[in-house]
């Protein structure tokens, strides 16, 4: 629309017939967001039109009007209709419009534009300086006065079936969160109200079902018209959270003195189970002196039998601050009975073994603190989500789990006392049995899916193999030792490995020269042109010895097994090893041997100079040596053609790998066989513990300068000594 038509559009704003004014805003709401246009707009007393209308309209007419003032502020112009003594009346008619309007595209507009008015408090645009109570959460109060279910409707809509009005409530709530915990910004850990007001407004928030609802759209199949807002409100938790750690724990606070006073009584600590170190009267007595005025009477171990360290449980909560506390007093106060069941239990046991359950809860808290990354901004997640243009959301940015914060915290203080419990911790083991927690809580609560319920990872929590959790562990240390030793025993390590096998080579290559008996299976019966068989004597047992060179394989074949070893003299038969093409074996370990079927064979082939020539399926192990012949002719591809020279069936599984790869080692090949390659690490890993064993502690501490520790003599000196501080 040409700025020229304002005047013109302004006139048919203010007309009588509401057919003429809904024309003229619904043009309206589509050129408004052009900041020449608004700016000409503006100054031609538009605002005051535009308020009329939002004042005294309904129907589409109201709807266009609220979306023409929403387009006008996301320009960030028009904020003059919030200012002077009707701007309260107008904000009171939003609200209402939330609270009693029940149509979707007035409701959206209305939400709009209270986005837009809270989180104006927090903008520098324009440099302007605003009064004080006319923008932010302020501006909304004496309208929530009036409308006191204003925050209960505003989440209500958070289970709309339309997205767009769904995702506008919660950018209002995302505001109002932002401004309330900003505004007190720099009270938040000082005394009076003004230091409280937005934990109060929050928790009024949460007692209106805010977190479920939250919960349920980050689990939901609408995550992509949603993700900025729920990332945004995801980022708000982590601010919350971190802003209930810095709140210092004051017993000077009466809120502070409270809950510990609740944790105290919590603990019916009348009953006997004060540590078994007094009876119940003498207990009443401490009790009852502790009600005495100006009475020093108390209870010795008032604080250490709920698990704190001291008689000063304040501070103790230095790290978790006041969220360590809120997290402790709601596992109590949900699980009251289990809490006195576990200190009587622990009662019953030596001071030692028992299971300091305040500390396990700071513990817990701290470890879910950390695995959140709650002082890490999630504004990195908001920038990589924007930079996907469109494309399906990444499931790894949303954690509704986070929202479960108290669920989780209790789940993981169950799962420590179970883990104190099996591993039979005692007090000097407390941080092991905290890192194992920490361990399980990355394994379940960091590999659950965005839609996983939480009751299915309160149960996995609970229900956690030991030994697996033991065993990752293991893995944890040993990548942590990679990453500070790596670069240091990879070169080790290398070294080591070459060495191995070379020493492994040189091992079966002696297991050749010293030789070994072979079986030969019974040969077919071979018939000729006349039908008779044609038979040659068969010899069952095969000898072969490698030659004292390293350059021959002597072999010939027996009746019997001789008692002694026949030399290389009695060995008629011998291979050039420089004539080998290729080795060929179905050398198997004996549990894959067992599970073979006679039609199948594993072929392992390696030296490979030419095609593999055909193999049939045997069911005994053999290994047989191919060769290029000097006589042999070339095939009809041009290509040489190999063929067995020499066939070796091994007795057992060890000699076979021991020929297999001696073979193949003589031939400057890797061994293929299990066997072999075990024997390699563990000799290598051998090596390495050796080495480690051979650092020298000198070569770290070189110990005490000389002449520290020695006792100066007292000789010649009388009692007349002082001390010079």
């Amino acid at each position: 629309m040409d700025q020229a038509d304002i005047p013109a559009l302004l006139s048919r704003l203010a007309s009588d017939e509401d057919a003429a004014r809904k024309m003229a805003v619904f043009k309206l709401q589509s050129s408004i967001n052009d900041p020449a246009f608004a700016d000409v707009f503006i100054s031609s007393g538009g605002l005051v039109i535009l308020r009329r209308l939002i004042m005294t309209t309904g129907g589409n007419t109201l709807a266009y009007s609220l979306q023409s003032l929403s387009r006008l502020l996301e320009v960030d112009m028009g904020w003059d209709i919030f200012e002077g003594t009707a701007a309260g009346d107008l904000v009171e008619r939003v609200v209402e419009l939330i609270v009693h309007n029940p149509l979707v595209n007035i409701l959206r507009g209305a939400m709009s534009i209270l986005v837009a008015l809270v989180g104006h408090s927090q903008s520098t645009a324009r440099g302007m300086v605003r009064t004080p109570g006319t923008f932010g959460f302020r501006a909304l109060k004496p309208a929530v006065a009036v409308y006191p279910q204003f925050f209960e409707l505003v989440i209500m809509q958070l289970q709309s079936a339309d997205h767009a009005l769904c995702a506008n409530a919660l950018m209002l709530i995302n505001a109002l969160i932002r401004d309330a915990v900003g505004g007190d910004g720099g009270q938040q850990g000082g005394k009076g109200t003004g230091g409280e007001e937005w934990s109060k407004f929050i928790k009024r928030l949460q007692d209106l079902g805010l977190i479920k609802a939250v919960y349920n759209l980050l689990q939901s199949s609408s995550l992509q018209d949603l993700a900025h807002p729920l990332l945004e409100f995801q980022s708000l938790t982590k601010v919350l959270l971190r802003k209930w750690r810095e709140v210092r724990v004051d017993l000077e606070r009466p809120e502070h003195r409270r809950a510990l006073k609740g944790l105290h009584l919590a603990s019916a600590p009348d009953r006997k189970h004060l540590n078994g170190v007094g009876t119940v009267a003498a207990v009443a007595g401490a009790e009852e002196g502790d009600g005495k005025k100006g009475s020093r009477r108390h209870n010795p171990e008032k604080w250490r039998r709920l698990g704190f360290e001291t008689e000063s449980p304040a501070m103790e909560f230095e790290t978790a601050g006041f969220l360590g506390m809120m997290d402790l007093t709601d596992y109590v106060r949900k699980n009251e009975d289990g809490f006195q069941k576990l200190l009587l239990e622990q009662s019953s046991r030596p001071l030692n073994e028992r299971c300091p359950v305040a500390r396990a809860s700071l513990a817990v808290t701290m470890i879910l603190y950390d695995h959140f990354e709650v002082d890490k901004s999630d504004l990195e997640d908001i920038r990589g989500y924007q930079l996907m243009d469109g494309q399906k959301p990444n499931d790894k940015l949303f954690r509704p789990l986070l929202l479960q914060w108290s669920r989780l915290h209790t789940a993981g203080l169950h799962a420590f006392f179970r883990m104190w419990k099996a591993t039979g911790a005692e007090r000097d083991d407390f941080d092991k049995v905290a890192e194992l927690v920490r361990i399980l809580v990355e394994q379940v609560v960091g590999q659950a899916s965005r839609t996983k319920d939480v009751l299915e990872v309160e149960d996995d929590l609970q229900e956690y193999d030991g030994g697996r959790l033991r065993e990752l562990q293991m893995d944890l240390l040993d990548l942590s030792f990679e990453d500070q030793w790596g670069p240091h025993l990879y070169q080790v390590r290398e070294e080591l490995k070459h060495e191995a096998l070379q020493f492994v080579k040189e091992q079966r290559v002696r297991c050749l020269l010293q030789g070994s008996w072979f079986s030969k299976p019974m040969p077919r019966a071979q018939f000729g042109v006349d039908q008779a068989p044609k038979r040659r004597l068969y010899q069952p047992w095969r000898y072969a010895k490698l030659s004292h060179n390293r350059r021959y394989l002597h072999y010939a074949d027996f009746p019997e097994q001789l008692q002694q070893d026949p030399g290389l003299d009695a060995l008629t038969e011998k291979v050039d090893l420089s004539t080998i093409s290729s080795v060929v074996s179905n050398v198997s370990a004996p549990s894959e041997v067992e599970s073979l079927s006679n039609n199948t064979e594993s072929t392992m082939s390696t030296y490979r100079n030419g095609p593999a020539p055909p193999q049939s399926a045997k069911p005994t192990t053999k290994i047989t040596i191919y060769s290029f012949g000097e006589d042999i002719g070339k095939d009809g591809g041009g290509e040489p053609k190999e063929q067995p020279i020499l066939t070796l069936f091994p007795l057992n599984h060890s000699l076979a790998s021991e020929w297999l790869d001696g073979l193949l080692m003589l031939l400057n090949q890797a061994p293929i066989t299990a066997e072999t390659n075990k024997l390699v690490t563990l000799v290598s890993e051998y090596g390495l513990k050796i080495r480690l064993l051979n650092v020298r502690v000198e070569a770290v501490y070189s110990g005490p300068a000389p002449g520290a520790g020695v006792v100066p003599s007292r000789v010649g000196l009388d009692e007349d000594y002082f001390y010079e501080i």
